[in-house]
C-alpha cells in the first residue's frame, strides 16, 4: 500500500501507547472529515492517551508520530 500523505500533519490521540524501538501503539488520526486507526511509531515511547501529530506516513495505515502539545491551547504568560 502506498503512503497516505493525507494523514501527515494531523493530530491524533493514542489508544495504544507506543514502546518506541520495541514496537507501535495505535491511534486514532482526525482525517478526511472523520477519525481513522493507524498504527503509531514514535522514537521514545509515548503513553496512552498522549496527544500526537503524524510526521510520516510508512503505508499500510502505519505512521510515524511525536508527542504534541497545541500552542493554541498553551496557556498565557
Amino acid at each position: 500500500m502506498a503512503r497516505d500523505d493525507a494523514v501527515i500533519g494531523c493530530t491524533g490521540e493514542l489508544l495504544v501507547g507506543t514502546r518506541g524501538a520495541q514496537g507501535p501503539g495505535e491511534v486514532l488520526v482526525r482525517v478526511r472529515g472523520g477519525t481513522e486507526a493507524f498504527l503509531a511509531w514514535s522514537d521514545d515511547p509515548l503513553p496512552k492517551g498522549a496527544t500526537v501529530l503524524v510526521v510520516d506516513s510508512r503505508g499500510t495505515r502505519q505512521v510515524d508520530v511525536i508527542e504534541w502539545a497545541d500552542p493554541l491551547e498553551a496557556p498565557a504568560g
